[in-house]
């Protein structure tokens, strides 16, 4: 089984075009995040990471496997799908409900689709919503000429680009570089309470 160490990471290399935009500013009472014109409010972010752990817990993972505290993965992951829905709607780009199924069966690189959506910091409450935010962008990059060219790769950079997002201080501190570095006020626990993962 691969671990979802390694699928995190290579979900994180399609997420990191999104993250060149991030940055640090005031941020509103109440908010996790903003991105574009979109507002991640606190309550909506520790609803999202219960049921994650407790998908994780389901499945048998411990949150030791992720490569950042739980709340600092799932927060990055609902940004990111609010990018994606945001480039899907400014180019009219619509996926279909048969499409959102096919999706949910995917296995990716994995022995089953809910590990693939798990890696990605996805519970199964949100997977349809998640799925069509990161099909709309799949589309969006064959629309611009595919994930072989260079070109497209280039225009969807500055897509993502176009989108800003600010991440609330509360939750670490970001950098476009590394992602987050610290866990912030509510990650310590989780950071003291993970041990390094065996290979």
């Amino acid at each position: 089984m691969k671990s979802i160490r390694a699928a995190a990471a290579a979900a994180a290399v399609g997420v990191s075009l999104v993250a060149l935009t991030a940055c640090s500013s005031p941020m509103e009472a109440g908010a996790a995040a903003v991105v574009g014109s979109e507002r991640i409010s606190a309550s909506d972010l520790n609803s999202n990471v219960q049921e994650y752990e407790a998908a994780l817990k389901r499945a048998g993972i411990q949150p030791d496997q992720l490569p950042a505290p739980v709340t600092q993965f799932v927060l990055t992951r609902m940004a990111n799908q609010s990018a994606f829905a945001q480039l899907a709607a400014k180019h009219n780009i619509k996926v279909s409900e048969a499409e959102v199924d096919a999706g949910l069966k995917d296995p990716g690189q994995y022995q089953s689709p809910e590990i693939n959506l798990l890696a990605k910091g996805v519970s199964p409450a949100d997977a349809r919503d998640y799925l069509r935010a990161e099909l709309g962008v799949v589309k969006l990059q064959r629309q611009l000429g595919g994930p072989e060219d260079q070109n497209a790769q280039a225009k969807l950079q500055q897509e993502f680009g176009s989108i800003k997002m600010v991440y609330s201080p509360r939750y670490g501190q970001f950098t476009n570089e590394q992602g987050f570095v610290d866990t912030g006020r509510f990650g310590k626990q989780a950071q003291q309470a993970q041990q390094p993962a065996q290979g």
